[in-house]
């Protein structure tokens, strides 16, 4: 065989596994295999105040995408420009059907990782990812994951008010909607734990606000609950928000003073650099613990889960990196008899309310899912949002997440600059020092 045989011979056979992949992939999904060719990253108010960033995945096959959202209120520009400057040139030509290798790649491709700004950037691949799928297989995105295990997604309202009598009245308004979980707050955040402003002694030149303060708030919150459960009986399922403002000792004597109230769970009740207290807490009560808000990292969750010093694991969808992390979650809650009360309120959005909805219907760990009711901006701007009736949640059917975003519409609300850097509103006690949130 002369160089030029063996030449044509090389070329023939380095064609051949370009060839097979190709028919492999007909085979196994009956379809031709796609590419990635192109990355929209969307940003907008959404008509409001929010500071929602979405992602859309173009594809190589014409009107096929995939929507995910990749939001994060206190950290939104990063976000925009960590998709676009860098996300974006690495995801371009990737086979998009091969969603837990893109995730992994992207998870590692920063080489430092479980940071919140990578895991919305996750989140929002992720989560467009599983979009495509779905819409290509015809299929909503919890049909892949195993199917339905429930109707709908039940969820709990958000009720509460400056005095008890007026957290009753707005107790009874979310009865009425139909809703059997409700969570009562006591005016805001920290809300009866606050020394008015102008009162106690302060230090000079101090500011004269509201002050936090861990005994006060451990006294009244628990009488707060005595007088609920006087009032609307022991038929409602109750929730109640520490929003992380107790440390140590105060959170376990806290969760010992609500036992008697049968509460549903009490959230956060310590902030993520204090989880070792949950094992405290499990030894002087019952009262149900629910917490994750803020964490991003799985060595946050995973132990609680696997000692099962907590009921409740309460991450965000998006902060956690999407849909892939969230059922792998879901699983592990559900080997260990911990359940999912995936934190959807706030400034949270349509499609990552969605993403939770597709796990939480087709898993077993299934717990409780958070209320957020969108504007009618928002559902105008995204056909397909899910609805929620008589405390159910429920997701609109169509094949993938279900949901999409007219682009024109989101042009309209664009993305405000962040006043102050958009911190999160932090708390103070007497002698000026932060309360966690």
């Amino acid at each position: 065989m002369n160089r030029r045989d063996l030449a044509k011979g090389l070329l023939a056979a380095s064609a051949i596994p370009a060839a097979a992949q190709e028919r492999a992939a007909r085979r196994t999904t009956g379809l031709p295999p796609l590419k990635i060719t192109d990355v929209k990253v969307i940003a907008t108010s959404g008509g409001r105040n929010y500071r929602w960033v979405f992602v859309k995945i173009m594809t190589s096959e014409p009107g096929l995408y995939g929507i995910g959202s990749a939001s994060n209120h206190f950290n939104s520009h990063s976000i925009v420009a960590a998709l676009e400057k860098h996300a974006k040139p690495f995801l371009i030509g990737k086979d998009p059907d091969r969603i837990e290798d893109i995730w992994q790649s992207v998870f590692l491709r920063t080489y430092w990782r479980n940071g919140p700004v990578n895991n919305n950037v996750l989140s929002g691949v992720d989560m467009a990812l599983w979009d495509i799928k779905g819409k290509r297989a015809d299929m909503p995105v919890y049909e892949l994951l195993g199917g339905k295990v429930r109707d709908a997604v039940p969820c709990y309202d958000h009720a509460g008010g400056p005095t008890p009598e007026a957290c009753v009245e707005s107790a009874y308004k979310s009865l009425e909607k139909g809703f059997r979980h409700v969570r009562i707050q006591l005016g805001n955040y920290g809300g009866g734990g606050f020394i008015p402003a102008g009162q106690g002694e302060r230090p000079e030149g101090a500011p004269s606000r509201p002050a936090f303060d861990e005994d006060v708030y451990v006294d009244a919150v628990p009488k707060l609950f005595e007088y609920v459960r006087a009032k609307l009986g022991f038929a409602p399922k109750l929730c109640h928000d520490v929003h992380s403002h107790l440390s140590g000792i105060n959170a376990v004597e806290f969760c010992r003073r609500v036992q008697p109230y049968q509460m549903f769970f009490i959230e956060d009740v310590l902030s993520p650099e204090q989880l070792a207290w949950y094992k405290q807490i499990r030894k002087v009560t019952t009262t149900p613990q629910a917490v994750g808000e803020v964490f991003s990292h799985p060595l946050e969750y995973v132990p609680l889960i696997v000692e099962r010093d907590v009921d409740f694991i309460r991450c965000r969808v998006s902060a956690i990196g999407g849909i892939t992390p969230a059922r792998k979650a879901a699983t592990l809650c559900e080997a260990f008899g911990v359940r999912t009360a995936f934190q959807e309120g706030g400034d949270n959005d349509p499609v990552n309310q969605l993403a939770a909805y597709h796990v939480d219907i087709s898993t077993p760990a299934f717990g409780i899912q958070e209320e957020n009711a969108f504007p009618e901006s928002a559902r105008e701007m995204m056909p397909g949002c899910a609805e929620i009736r008589r405390g159910y949640l429920y997701g609109s059917g169509k094949p993938g997440l279900g949901i999409d975003i007219d682009e024109t519409q989101a042009a309209k609300y664009p993305l405000r600059e962040a006043r102050d850097g958009a911190p999160y509103s932090l708390d103070r006690t007497m002698d000026g020092a932060l309360t966690k949130p």
